[in-house]
C-alpha cells in the first residue's frame, strides 16, 4: 500500500511539471528572411525563399542595389558590375563569372512571374560582403562602393538594363543599343554619343529610356556609349559604359523589318494594331509617343505614350495593340525595335501616324 501523503505529494509534482510544460515559452523562429544592402532594408513584392539552405531573392531587388546592371533575356541571366560579369541560365547548375564556369548547389527558379537566383553567390562574385544571422534570419551585404559605378548611382539619374550588357561581346555587327533611366529625364536633354560620335538624332529617346541601332557595320573591338543631359528634376547626368563586338558579326547576319502595319504615313483610330514581320522568336520593342495639334482653333491631343515589349512568333510574326485616348486630330511617332536572341543584332523602324 502507497500511503496517501506520498500519492498527494506524487500528484502534486507531474502536475507541477505538466504546468511547466505548458507555460514554458517557446522559442519562435520565423520563416522570413529578411535582407539589407550597405545597412538599408530591402523590400520585395516576392519576399526571400530559402532552398536547400540557400537564400534566393527576386533578379533585380538586390543587386541594382549593389552597382550591377541585371539582365534577363531568354531564360539567360546577366549580372555585371564592379569589373565582374556573372551568368546564369534558369534551372541550370553552371554559372559563369568573368569567363570562368562555377558550380551552384541550387539552381535560379521562377515563381510565377518572378526570376529568383542565389542571393550569396551572387553578391559575393559582385565583390560584396555576405553575413548571414541564422538566429533573426537576417542577411546583411555589403560593398564599399555599392551603387558607384557610372551604370548605376542612387543620387540623381543613372542607367538599367544596358543591352548590349556593360563589358559584354556581341556578335552582331550592328547591335540594338538601348538602356533605361533610373528616374524620369528631360528628352529633349538628352544626348547619345556612340564612339565619339553624336548620334541623338537617330535615336528614340523618351522620358523612361533610348535606344538605336547603328547604321554602319561596326568594327570588331570595343565600342563606348556615353548618355548625358538632365533629368526631369533639372540635375545634370552624364553615363557611360562599353561593349564589343566580335566574331562572326557582319551585314548579312542583321535583323530585319518588313511587312509593317499601319503603313506610314496613314490615320489610325484612338485604338489600332501595330503589326510586322521580323525575325523568329526576336524580341520586339514598340515605343509611341504622340504630340498635338491646333485645327480650326481648336486643340487636338492625343495621350497614353508608352513603351511595350512584346515577341515574335516562330515565323517572325507580331502583333501589339496601341490604345490612345484624347481628341484626336493629333500625330503618333510609333518606334519599333527587333532584337535578334541569339546576336542582339537590331533592326529599326519608325511609323509616323495621324490620328
Amino acid at each position: 500500500m502507497i500511503p496517501n501523503t506520498f500519492r498527494f505529494w506524487a500528484v502534486a509534482a507531474a502536475a507541477g511539471a505538466a504546468l511547466l510544460l505548458v507555460v514554458a515559452p517557446a522559442r519562435v523562429r520565423s520563416d522570413v528572411v529578411s535582407i539589407s544592402v550597405n545597412g538599408q532594408q530591402v523590400q520585395f513584392d516576392q519576399p526571400p525563399i530559402e532552398r536547400s539552405g540557400r537564400v534566393f531573392v527576386p533578379l533585380r531587388g538586390v543587386f541594382e542595389r549593389l552597382g550591377a546592371t541585371v539582365v534577363y533575356d531568354n531564360g539567360t541571366i546577366n549580372a555585371t558590375g564592379n569589373g565582374r560579369n556573372i551568368e546564369l541560365r534558369i534551372g541550370s547548375n553552371i554559372a559563369t563569372v568573368n569567363g570562368q564556369q562555377e558550380t551552384l548547389d541550387v539552381a535560379p527558379f521562377l515563381v510565377g512571374a518572378r526570376t529568383l537566383v542565389p542571393l550569396r553567390f551572387i553578391s559575393e562574385s559582385l565583390g560584396a560582403n555576405v553575413n548571414y544571422d541564422d538566429n533573426s534570419r537576417s542577411v546583411a551585404i555589403t560593398m564599399g562602393n555599392a551603387g558607384s559605378n557610372s551604370n548605376y548611382s542612387s543620387q540623381g539619374v543613372g542607367l538599367t538594363h544596358l543591352r548590349p550588357g556593360s563589358n559584354r561581346t556581341v556578335s552582331s555587327a550592328r547591335p540594338a543599343v538601348s538602356a533605361s533611366f533610373t528616374a524620369p529625364v528631360d528628352p529633349n536633354s538628352v544626348h547619345i554619343v556612340f564612339d565619339g560620335r553624336d548620334v541623338s538624332s537617330n535615336a528614340y529617346v523618351s522620358r523612361n529610356d533610348f535606344m538605336f541601332t547603328p547604321a554602319y557595320d561596326l568594327a570588331q573591338q570595343n565600342h563606348t556609349v556615353e548618355v548625358a543631359g538632365r533629368g526631369a528634376d533639372g540635375s545634370s547626368f552624364d553615363r557611360s559604359w562599353s561593349f564589343a563586338t566580335g566574331s562572326g558579326g557582319s551585314s548579312s547576319s542583321s535583323n530585319f523589318l518588313n511587312n509593317l502595319q499601319p503603313s506610314n504615313g496613314a490615320t489610325v483610330g484612338q485604338n489600332f494594331t501595330v503589326r510586322g514581320r521580323t525575325l523568329p522568336n526576336a524580341s520586339v520593342r514598340i515605343a509611341v509617343t504622340s504630340s498635338t495639334n491646333i485645327i480650326g482653333g481648336v486643340l487636338r491631343a492625343v495621350t497614353g505614350s508608352y513603351t511595350v515589349n512584346t515577341q515574335a512568333d516562330g515565323y517572325g510574326n507580331f502583333a501589339q495593340s496601341v490604345n490612345l485616348n484624347g481628341s484626336g486630330g493629333g500625330q503618333v511617332v510609333v518606334n519599333i525595335t527587333s532584337i535578334d536572341p541569339n546576336t542582339n543584332a537590331g533592326a529599326t523602324a519608325t511609323l509616323n501616324l495621324n490620328t
